[in-house]
């Protein structure tokens, strides 16, 4: 927290009503997160900031009037988004509308790039509205073009990974290192089995996890091939237990069909995901922000992801990098296995998961895993990147 709360600071009495006002916009279940915790940070400066914007509970539960969910608009891939084109024009007139009638001092802008930087910054560009981007598209591991694109529409960006800074500053843009905010927000305070007891789990179980993601699409593509996986592993350990941490941005309904077509029990826990993946002793992650997120908490993992056939051969031309997973990418080398496409089924992630369970490379995972960390940062970035965006108003 950047003040205490008496030392909160007014807003300039000159300002007038529409500088109070702020548009976020975050897209996936981690953005969503993000910025919830960046506006809670904000309004511990400035207490009478009025926030609007697009995301998800976290961000509704935080003060911000949503003007659309951004589940509507979340796809994953480069073809998934003709599914969803007739909410995105409906949520872009919205936008249109409704930075129009506040005239904000600021938008802020979360991930979620081809969005954010196509039709929320463009649209705040033309209304000469300041733009914060706080975590940056992933520029480093394809479409690194998008750095001129960013250029002509942000004013200031904060990155949470260091090596950002330095392929920003080969494009001759300033940005300013945060940190991590898993680092802050990564933590339970449980044992082990504590977290099985609270979680009503077999304390002596050999408990895994399966992550299928935060979307609709991924859950249908990549949690089959869990509940398979998770078939498989029952048989070869009879102690195994099974839970799921589910996304807040998931309907239960769409998980419970998947795991209803299999024999297996399925432990779904809603709201309290870190003590759910704390307590499992391997986990099956869909890539994305739920793989760092379970090797801060130190939980071996395998990663998995599949997109269609189509986006798939795309990204295959443009993305730059080795590994896929965050934990991979930010560790520098493989730390944990990766299985992409039709590599991510049941009997071949049921075998690496047994492979790990059975042999020394569990504690080795574990070990590499305990040095993450310390790569992410100090704590305190979220108030640091809150700090930038009000003196931004």
């Amino acid at each position: 927290m950047l003040f205490k709360k008496k030392d909160t600071l007014p807003l300039n009495d000159n300002l007038n009503e529409g500088n109070r006002n702020i548009f976020i916009v975050a897209g996936e279940a981690s953005g969503d997160m993000y910025g919830a915790d960046l506006v809670k940070e904000m309004l511990n400066i400035y207490p009478d900031l009025c926030f609007y914007g697009i995301g998800g509970n976290k961000l509704k539960e935080a003060g911000v009037e949503l003007i659309a969910d951004a589940a509507k608009i979340s796809v994953v891939g480069l073809t998934e988004v003709l599914s969803k084109l007739s909410n995105f024009f409906k949520i872009i007139k919205k936008l249109k509308d409704k930075l129009d009638a506040l005239k904000p001092a600021l938008v802020i802008l979360i991930d979620f790039p081809d969005f954010n930087l196509n039709i929320v910054a463009r649209q705040a560009k033309k209304r000469n509205i300041k733009i914060f981007y706080y975590i940056s598209p992933q520029v480093w591991a394809w479409r690194k073009g998008r750095i001129k694109q960013i250029k002509k529409l942000v004013d200031k960006m904060a990155v949470i990974l260091p090596f950002e800074v330095d392929l920003y500053a080969e494009n001759n843009f300033g940005v300013s290192y945060v940190g991590h905010p898993l680092v802050d927000i990564v933590k339970v305070n449980v044992s082990k089995v504590e977290a099985r007891r609270k979680l009503g789990l077999s304390e002596d179980k050999t408990t895994i996890g399966l992550l299928p993601g935060s979307r609709t699409a991924e859950i249908k593509s990549l949690l089959p091939e869990m509940m398979q996986a998770a078939q498989i592993l029952k048989k070869n350990i009879k102690s195994a237990q099974f839970i799921l941490p589910q996304a807040d941005t998931l309907d239960e309904t769409i998980i419970n069909e998947i795991i209803s077509k299999y024999d297996i029990e399925i432990k779904i826990i809603a709201g309290r995901t870190y003590e759910a993946i704390f307590c499992c002793d391997l986990a099956v992650v869909t890539s994305g922000t739920a793989t760092l997120e379970t090797g801060l908490l130190g939980v071996p993992m395998i990663i998995v992801y599949k997109v269609s056939l189509l986006s798939y051969l795309i990204g295959r031309l443009v993305i730059n990098v080795e590994n896929i997973g965050l934990v991979n990418i930010i560790a520098g080398k493989t730390v944990v296995p990766e299985f992409i496409q039709k590599d991510a089924n049941g009997r071949q992630i049921a075998a690496e998961a047994l492979a790990i369970l059975e042999s020394e490379r569990y504690e080795q995972i574990k070990k590499e895993l305990s040095a993450i960390s310390a790569k992410l940062g100090n704590p305190g970035a979220t108030a640091r990147a809150a700090k930038i965006a009000c003196e931004m108003i």
